[in-house]
């Protein structure tokens, strides 16, 4: 167990949030079980959040922040938590991700992270191991709140067919995770398109991967290996990856050609009749 009192701010920013969570809650005149109650949440929790052992939910992040006058630092840090939580190799991607004004990404057999339901996270992440599987669900779908910022990315995905035919979890969880893709049809800044079976070869044979465009910055490009990430600006890789992906978007079906086969997979084989 973790001593609050010798709890390390500077160790983490979970650590952080736990010293700053005791911090105002101390000032404030407040047992953890005061806190609970009035948070609607178990004294033991908060216990656990000071103590660096649990993660804080944004809800729980809001509520102590309301509950406690502390100006939304709370609600401020979560999403850096959040990001420090993922595997080390992949968080410099989730960093692309806040700060991109556009991603380009193609993906060969599994809807991208950013497009995921909570139920379609939970059955790929629990796969081989359903440990912590609560808060790992919650970590990878907060990288989705880049979409709530004042002016989100415009993300472009380009779909394999065999993405969408790919069962993950049980038929409800791709029924929910298809019609969940369909949410997006009419946003003009989340643009699906699916690479049919029908294309035949084509520019993405060689494996997913997705490009970073940003207002001010070089291009980056990232590739995924068994456990490790491989983002590079290289000039060449770069120019490679962008003429790949034009020929996938040139390649794939319409926007709404795309949500036509999306339905159109959700009738077959999950049984589902869609308007």
């Amino acid at each position: 167990m973790v001593n609050i009192n010798t709890l390390d701010p500077s160790a983490s920013p979970l650590d952080y949030y736990g010293f700053e969570l005791r911090r105002f809650r101390e000032a404030a005149g407040l047992t953890q079980k005061q806190l609970g109650d009035i948070i609607n949440y178990t004294g033991s929790m908060v216990g656990q959040v000071e103590t660096a052992r649990k993660l804080p939910t944004l809800d729980f992040s809001q509520r102590a922040d309301a509950a406690l006058c502390t100006g939304g630092l709370l609600t401020r840090l979560h999403p850096l938590v959040m990001r420090s939580q993922l595997p080390a190799w992949f968080q410099q991607v989730a960093e692309l991700e806040v700060r991109a004004a556009e991603i380009c990404t193609f993906q060969m057999g599994m809807i991208h992270g950013l497009l995921q339901t909570p139920e379609y996270v939970r059955a790929v992440l629990g796969a081989l191991d359903d440990t912590d599987l609560d808060d790992r669900t919650a970590v990878r779908l907060a990288r989705q709140r880049i979409f709530e910022k004042g002016e989100p990315p415009v993300f472009w995905p380009v779909l394999s067919e065999a993405a969408l035919k790919q069962e993950i979890g049980a038929p409800e969880i791709m029924r929910g995770q298809l019609a969940h893709l369909l949410t997006f049809e009419n946003n003009p800044r989340i643009n699906i398109q699916v690479l049919p079976f029908s294309a035949g070869a084509h520019a993405g044979l060689t494996g997913s991967f997705t490009a970073f465009r940003f207002a001010g910055d070089p291009t980056i490009v990232y590739t995924e290996g068994y456990g490790s990430g491989h983002p590079t600006a290289n000039p060449d890789t770069v120019k490679d990856c962008s003429l790949r992906y034009d020929h996938l978007r040139a390649a794939a079906l319409s926007i709404k050609d795309s949500a036509g086969l999306i339905r159109e997979v959700m009738e077959d084989r999950y049984g589902e009749q869609v308007a």
